[in-house]
């Protein structure tokens, strides 16, 4: 039992570390516009009322990185959001979200920070900035500069795909009648891991059949 229990140790460190080294791809995205709004996005970036008049939004966050060096990826991430409120007296406000940005993680090793939760994931700090927009109809509008950063961790169901979890301080800054919008946001996310000669075969498969 004692040499099982070690296998399985070695197994599941053995496939997290693989997916974050040099030369892999991660790619998914995160719930959530993933920029600061005076709006509510939801506990998973995706909230539909039932009753009339009530109000939804919807919110993603696709993201593509490389990893440069062994646990350290950079890229580049779109934020898409919309958000109708329930209606007050026949009104309700319309925020439309969009930006553009780039994008750093750091896996931390569990020496670096003496604490390894589950064997199967890893923790991560990111951090990312660009250029973003919160347009509230009648309401804070803000176009500009868009930037956060926090920690997170990855939990891996297998070799490619970790289930992902960060709170992030994102805060927006630029023209409009608001020049500055913060919040603290709480991000759930799905990541999918390849080796470039994976990922390159895809891509050919992918042509050879259109």
């Amino acid at each position: 039992m004692k040499k099982l229990l070690s296998l399985v140790f070695l197994l599941s460190f053995g496939f997290a570390q693989a997916q974050l080294q040099e030369g892999n791809f991660m790619l998914g995205a995160d719930s959530g516009s993933g920029l600061a709004t005076t709006t509510s996005q939801g506990l998973f970036g995706l909230n539909f009322g039932l009753n009339d008049g009530a109000g939804f939004n919807v919110g993603l966050s696709p993201k593509l990185g490389y990893f440069i060096s062994d646990g350290f990826a950079i890229g580049g991430l779109v934020n898409l959001g919309y958000t109708k409120s329930a209606e007050n007296n026949g009104v309700s406000t319309k925020t439309t979200v969009y930006g553009v940005q780039a994008f750093s993680r750091y896996y931390i090793t569990s020496e670096e920070i003496g604490v390894n939760l589950l064997n199967e994931g890893r923790f991560f700090l990111e951090a990312n900035a660009g250029i973003a927009g919160v347009n509230v109809k009648d309401g804070p509008t803000t176009n500009g500069f868009a930037f956060g950063v926090g920690p997170g961790y990855s939990y891996f169901l297998n070799n490619h795909i970790a289930l992902e979890t960060s709170l992030k301080y994102n805060g927006l800054v630029g023209g409009g009648n608001t020049t500055y919008q913060n919040q603290l946001g709480l991000n759930f996310g799905i990541q999918v891991f390849l080796p470039s000669s994976e990922a390159k075969n895809r891509v050919e498969n992918i042509e050879d059949q259109m």
